[in-house]
């Protein structure tokens, strides 16, 4: 069966090239055959001028998919939005929850910040899709939709709470991926990979029931993964014989080092003003 051709364009990333705004958000562009979609959007400042540079048409988009609620993925909602009159927005319904980080000394509120949350709020029923469930967007692209966590070596990878006194652990059920199908198998594109990146991988592969996995793109949250998780994370990459992995944004320089140590040139760090071709 021949498969559609992608890109997918790093619109917002910690990394940029030369002349490209940066900022600790994440944002992928990815053009279809039948249509664009947006994932995630960044903390606000650096998707519009990239987009902009880039020449991508915001307003083209068709879907706005989110992988979860954290202001580092949701900050431009509300521009978009604002350009956007028939977009699709995708979501999980726990996306709104209030959120912190918590560490001695610093505690912060990291949830959706509220204009975007106000601009979801206010869309019509027939713009807004809160499923947790996974959904085919097009053909041959889709969400995973929650993520069920059945490996014991992966957590949520930070700390995070839903209150700021930190009692009240945030298990973060909101997170999700995307994936499309080539003809050498999946890509899965995470925004954080909260809930683990063999457990996000595994959903794919049983949403969609291929097997292959032709590339890893996005942040997989390594940054604080102990070398256990780390060691089973690669092995388990490798017995898949996945075709490239390309860390982003939380994936941690650490992390990277380790994937590129135990698979070599198939791991690669795109950053903003990158555009991959499938």
């Amino acid at each position: 069966m021949t498969r559609s051709r992608f890109t997918v364009t790093v619109v917002v990333e910690n990394t940029a090239r030369e002349g490209f705004a940066t900022e600790h958000g994440l944002a992928f562009w990815i053009e279809t055959p039948h249509g664009s979609i947006l994932f995630d959007t960044g903390q606000g400042a650096a998707l519009r001028p990239n987009a902009d540079r880039l020449n991508l048409d915001l307003a083209a988009a068709h879907f706005l998919v989110l992988s979860h609620g954290h202001y580092d993925h949701t900050g431009a909602v509300d521009q978009v939005l604002a350009l956007n009159q028939s977009l699709m927005v995708v979501h999980h319904p726990e996306i709104f929850r209030e959120r912190y980080s918590v560490r001695p000394n610093d505690v912060r509120p990291i949830g959706i910040p509220p204009a975007a949350a106000a601009a979801m709020r206010s869309l019509p029923p027939q713009r807004s899709c809160a499923s947790r469930a996974p959904m085919e967007l097009m053909p041959d692209v889709g969400t995973t939709g929650e993520v069920p966590r059945a490996t014991l070596y992966e957590d949520t990878g930070g700390p995070f709470f839903l209150d700021a006194a930190g009692t009240i652990p945030d298990t973060i059920p909101d997170d999700q991926a995307l994936w499309f199908l080539t003809e050498k198998g999946l890509v899965v594109v995470c925004g954080c990979a909260h809930s683990g990146l063999v457990n996000t991988v595994h959903q794919a592969r049983r949403v969609t029931g291929e097997h292959r996995i032709a590339g890893l793109v996005g942040g997989f949250h390594l940054i604080s993964a102990s070398e256990h998780r780390l060691e089973e994370t690669a092995r388990v990459l490798i017995d898949w014989n996945v075709g490239f992995v390309m860390p982003c944004h939380c994936s941690g320089s650490a992390a990277t080092d380790f994937m590129r140590q135990a698979l070599g040139a198939r791991v690669l760090a795109p950053m903003a003003g990158d555009t991959l071709e499938f």
